[in-house]
Protein backbone atom coordinates (compact mmCIF):
# COMPACT_ATOMS: atom_id res chain seq x y z
CA UNK A 1 0.00 0.00 0.00
CA UNK A 2 1.26 3.50 -0.83
CA UNK A 3 2.10 5.74 2.09
CA UNK A 4 -0.49 8.38 1.12
CA UNK A 5 -3.90 7.56 -0.30
CA UNK A 6 -5.31 11.07 -0.85
CA UNK A 7 -3.09 14.00 -1.80
CA UNK A 8 -4.18 17.63 -2.09
CA UNK A 9 -1.74 20.09 -3.68
CA UNK A 10 -2.31 23.85 -3.37
CA UNK A 11 -0.43 25.98 -5.90
CA UNK A 12 0.11 29.73 -6.14
CA UNK A 13 1.76 32.42 -8.20
CA UNK A 14 5.26 31.25 -7.29
CA UNK A 15 4.70 28.14 -9.37
CA UNK A 16 4.12 30.16 -12.55
CA UNK A 17 6.77 32.80 -11.84
CA UNK A 18 9.50 30.72 -13.49
CA UNK A 19 7.38 30.59 -16.63
CA UNK A 20 7.63 34.37 -16.77
CA UNK A 21 4.35 35.39 -15.11
CA UNK A 22 4.42 38.09 -12.45
CA UNK A 23 3.63 37.26 -8.84
CA UNK A 24 1.30 39.54 -6.92
CA UNK A 25 2.82 40.31 -3.53
CA UNK A 26 6.54 40.48 -4.17
CA UNK A 27 8.30 43.85 -4.20
CA UNK A 28 8.03 43.98 -7.99
CA UNK A 29 4.73 42.08 -8.20
CA UNK A 30 1.42 43.11 -9.74
CA UNK A 31 0.07 44.83 -6.63
CA UNK A 32 3.21 46.96 -6.34
CA UNK A 33 2.30 48.49 -9.70
CA UNK A 34 -1.50 48.61 -9.52
CA UNK A 35 -4.02 49.40 -6.79
CA UNK A 36 -5.99 46.19 -6.40
CA UNK A 37 -9.00 48.20 -5.17
CA UNK A 38 -9.25 49.83 -8.58
CA UNK A 39 -8.77 46.78 -10.81
CA UNK A 40 -9.65 43.67 -8.78
CA UNK A 41 -12.76 44.41 -6.74
CA UNK A 42 -16.48 44.53 -7.57
CA UNK A 43 -16.46 48.19 -6.48
CA UNK A 44 -13.63 48.98 -8.85
CA UNK A 45 -15.58 47.44 -11.73
CA UNK A 46 -18.66 49.47 -10.88
CA UNK A 47 -16.63 52.69 -10.64
CA UNK A 48 -14.52 52.26 -13.79
CA UNK A 49 -15.26 49.10 -15.79
CA UNK A 50 -13.11 50.23 -18.73
CA UNK A 51 -10.04 50.47 -16.49
CA UNK A 52 -10.65 47.00 -15.04
CA UNK A 53 -11.16 45.43 -18.45
CA UNK A 54 -8.02 47.05 -19.86
CA UNK A 55 -6.03 45.73 -16.89
CA UNK A 56 -7.11 42.16 -17.67
CA UNK A 57 -6.71 42.64 -21.42
CA UNK A 58 -3.14 43.72 -20.70
CA UNK A 59 -2.51 40.71 -18.47
CA UNK A 60 -3.82 38.38 -21.16
CA UNK A 61 -1.51 39.97 -23.73
CA UNK A 62 1.43 39.43 -21.36
CA UNK A 63 0.44 35.78 -20.81
CA UNK A 64 0.35 34.83 -24.49
CA UNK A 65 3.02 32.31 -25.41
CA UNK A 66 3.87 31.47 -21.79
CA UNK A 67 4.57 27.76 -21.34
CA UNK A 68 4.35 25.43 -18.33
CA UNK A 69 7.60 24.82 -16.50
CA UNK A 70 9.11 21.78 -14.82
CA UNK A 71 7.01 22.28 -11.68
CA UNK A 72 3.74 22.23 -13.65
CA UNK A 73 4.88 19.17 -15.58
CA UNK A 74 5.91 17.37 -12.38
CA UNK A 75 2.49 17.91 -10.81
CA UNK A 76 0.81 16.73 -14.00
CA UNK A 77 2.94 13.61 -13.78
CA UNK A 78 1.90 13.11 -10.14
CA UNK A 79 -1.74 13.50 -11.16
CA UNK A 80 -1.35 10.95 -13.95
CA UNK A 81 0.95 8.36 -12.38
CA UNK A 82 0.38 8.29 -8.63
CA UNK A 83 -1.70 5.24 -7.60
CA UNK A 84 -3.67 7.19 -4.98
CA UNK A 85 -6.01 10.15 -5.39
CA UNK A 86 -4.41 13.48 -6.34
CA UNK A 87 -6.24 16.81 -6.48
CA UNK A 88 -4.51 20.00 -7.60
CA UNK A 89 -6.12 23.20 -6.25
CA UNK A 90 -4.68 26.32 -7.82
CA UNK A 91 -5.03 29.97 -6.90
CA UNK A 92 -3.65 30.84 -10.34
CA UNK A 93 -5.95 32.01 -13.11
CA UNK A 94 -3.60 30.95 -15.91
CA UNK A 95 -3.99 27.63 -17.72
CA UNK A 96 -0.45 26.31 -17.27
CA UNK A 97 -1.57 23.31 -15.22
CA UNK A 98 -3.89 22.25 -18.04
CA UNK A 99 -1.19 22.88 -20.63
CA UNK A 100 1.12 20.58 -18.69
CA UNK A 101 -1.50 17.82 -18.68
CA UNK A 102 -3.11 18.02 -15.24
CA UNK A 103 -6.64 16.64 -15.28
CA UNK A 104 -7.90 16.61 -11.67
CA UNK A 105 -7.77 20.38 -11.14
CA UNK A 106 -9.75 23.08 -9.36
CA UNK A 107 -9.37 26.78 -10.22
CA UNK A 108 -10.48 28.29 -6.91
CA UNK A 109 -9.90 31.86 -8.13
CA UNK A 110 -11.41 31.36 -11.57
CA UNK A 111 -9.80 31.36 -15.01
CA UNK A 112 -8.46 34.14 -17.21
CA UNK A 113 -9.72 32.24 -20.25
CA UNK A 114 -13.35 32.56 -19.17
CA UNK A 115 -15.64 35.58 -19.08
CA UNK A 116 -18.60 36.08 -16.74
CA UNK A 117 -21.68 38.25 -17.14
CA UNK A 118 -22.29 40.31 -14.01
CA UNK A 119 -25.92 40.72 -15.03
CA UNK A 120 -27.09 37.14 -15.60
CA UNK A 121 -24.21 34.96 -14.36
CA UNK A 122 -23.57 33.32 -17.72
CA UNK A 123 -20.03 31.98 -18.24
CA UNK A 124 -18.40 31.53 -21.61
CA UNK A 125 -14.92 31.08 -23.12
CA UNK A 126 -13.20 34.43 -23.54
CA UNK A 127 -11.52 33.65 -26.84
CA UNK A 128 -8.98 35.97 -28.44
CA UNK A 129 -10.91 39.23 -28.48
CA UNK A 130 -10.38 41.90 -25.85
CA UNK A 131 -13.24 42.75 -23.50
CA UNK A 132 -14.78 46.21 -23.73
CA UNK A 133 -17.66 47.88 -21.92
CA UNK A 134 -19.63 47.96 -25.17
CA UNK A 135 -19.67 44.17 -25.57
CA UNK A 136 -23.05 42.50 -25.14
CA UNK A 137 -23.68 39.25 -23.28
CA UNK A 138 -24.95 36.58 -25.68
CA UNK A 139 -27.24 35.15 -23.02
CA UNK A 140 -29.05 38.25 -21.69
CA UNK A 141 -28.14 40.79 -24.40
CA UNK A 142 -27.29 43.42 -21.78
CA UNK A 143 -24.14 45.48 -22.45
CA UNK A 144 -21.61 46.53 -19.86
CA UNK A 145 -21.64 43.49 -17.61
CA UNK A 146 -18.99 41.23 -19.14
CA UNK A 147 -15.91 40.74 -16.94
CA UNK A 148 -13.15 38.17 -16.52
CA UNK A 149 -14.33 35.05 -14.69
CA UNK A 150 -11.84 35.55 -11.87
CA UNK A 151 -12.46 35.91 -8.16
CA UNK A 152 -11.90 39.46 -6.99
CA UNK A 153 -11.11 40.72 -3.50
CA UNK A 154 -14.27 40.50 -1.43
CA UNK A 155 -15.73 37.61 -3.46
CA UNK A 156 -16.03 33.98 -2.43
CA UNK A 157 -13.59 31.56 -4.11
CA UNK A 158 -15.09 28.84 -6.26
CA UNK A 159 -15.67 25.17 -5.35
CA UNK A 160 -15.08 25.65 -1.62
CA UNK A 161 -17.32 22.74 -0.60
CA UNK A 162 -15.40 20.33 -2.81
CA UNK A 163 -12.08 21.71 -1.52
CA UNK A 164 -13.19 21.41 2.12
CA UNK A 165 -14.22 17.81 1.57
CA UNK A 166 -10.87 17.00 -0.06
CA UNK A 167 -8.93 18.61 2.80
CA UNK A 168 -10.95 16.61 5.32
CA UNK A 169 -9.96 13.35 3.61
CA UNK A 170 -6.36 14.18 2.66
CA UNK A 171 -3.49 12.37 4.32
CA UNK A 172 -0.91 14.52 2.49
CA UNK A 173 -1.22 18.25 1.89
CA UNK A 174 1.37 20.04 -0.25
CA UNK A 175 1.60 23.81 -0.66
CA UNK A 176 3.70 24.83 -3.66
CA UNK A 177 4.63 28.37 -4.67
CA UNK A 178 2.25 30.26 -2.41
CA UNK A 179 2.95 32.99 0.15
CA UNK A 180 0.37 31.83 2.67
CA UNK A 181 -1.13 35.31 3.04
CA UNK A 182 -4.42 35.08 1.10
CA UNK A 183 -7.40 33.50 2.83
CA UNK A 184 -9.15 31.13 2.70
CA UNK A 185 -6.30 29.30 0.92
CA UNK A 186 -3.81 30.34 3.60
CA UNK A 187 -5.87 28.38 6.12
CA UNK A 188 -5.84 25.11 4.18
CA UNK A 189 -2.64 23.84 5.81
CA UNK A 190 -4.01 24.26 9.34
CA UNK A 191 -7.27 22.59 8.33
CA UNK A 192 -5.48 19.65 6.72
CA UNK A 193 -3.03 19.25 9.59
CA UNK A 194 -5.80 19.36 12.19
CA UNK A 195 -7.50 16.53 10.29
CA UNK A 196 -4.35 14.42 10.51
CA UNK A 197 -2.65 15.09 7.16
CA UNK A 198 1.11 15.24 6.73
CA UNK A 199 1.89 18.77 5.51
CA UNK A 200 4.68 19.87 3.15
CA UNK A 201 5.75 23.33 2.00
CA UNK A 202 7.58 23.65 -1.32
CA UNK A 203 8.33 27.33 -1.73
CA UNK A 204 11.06 29.75 -2.69
CA UNK A 205 11.17 31.00 0.91
CA UNK A 206 9.23 30.33 4.14
CA UNK A 207 5.59 31.35 3.89
CA UNK A 208 3.58 33.12 6.56
CA UNK A 209 2.19 29.76 7.68
CA UNK A 210 5.48 27.85 7.68
CA UNK A 211 5.02 26.67 11.30
CA UNK A 212 2.06 24.51 10.24
CA UNK A 213 4.16 22.34 7.93
CA UNK A 214 5.81 19.09 8.99
CA UNK A 215 8.28 19.39 6.09
CA UNK A 216 9.65 22.67 4.73
CA UNK A 217 11.64 22.50 1.51
CA UNK A 218 12.69 25.87 0.10
CA UNK A 219 14.12 26.62 -3.30
CA UNK A 220 13.11 27.26 -6.90
CA UNK A 221 9.80 25.65 -7.81
CA UNK A 222 11.32 24.07 -10.91
CA UNK A 223 13.76 22.22 -8.63
CA UNK A 224 11.97 21.41 -5.37
CA UNK A 225 8.59 20.41 -6.85
CA UNK A 226 9.95 17.84 -9.37
CA UNK A 227 12.27 16.43 -6.71
CA UNK A 228 9.43 15.91 -4.24
CA UNK A 229 7.15 14.41 -6.89
CA UNK A 230 9.93 12.01 -7.85
CA UNK A 231 10.23 11.02 -4.19
CA UNK A 232 6.49 10.30 -3.95
CA UNK A 233 6.42 8.28 -7.17
CA UNK A 234 9.49 6.28 -6.14
CA UNK A 235 7.93 5.52 -2.75
CA UNK A 236 4.73 4.38 -4.47
CA UNK A 237 6.72 2.14 -6.83
CA UNK A 238 8.56 0.57 -3.90
CA UNK A 239 5.24 -0.16 -2.18
CA UNK A 240 3.90 -2.18 -5.10
CA UNK A 241 3.78 -5.94 -4.49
Amino acid sequence: MVQFQKIVVLTGAGLSAESGLSTFRDADGVWAKYDYREVATPEGFIHNPAKVLEFYNMRRRENRGVQPNAAHRALARLDGEYPGDVLIVTQNVDRLHEAAGTRNLIHMHGEMGQMLCNNCGQRAPWGEEELTVEMVCRACAVPGGLRPDVVWFGEMPYHMERIDNALAEADLFISAGTSGTVYPAAGFVAEARNRGAHTVELNLEPSDGVSYFHEKIHGKATEVVPAYVEKLLASAADARP
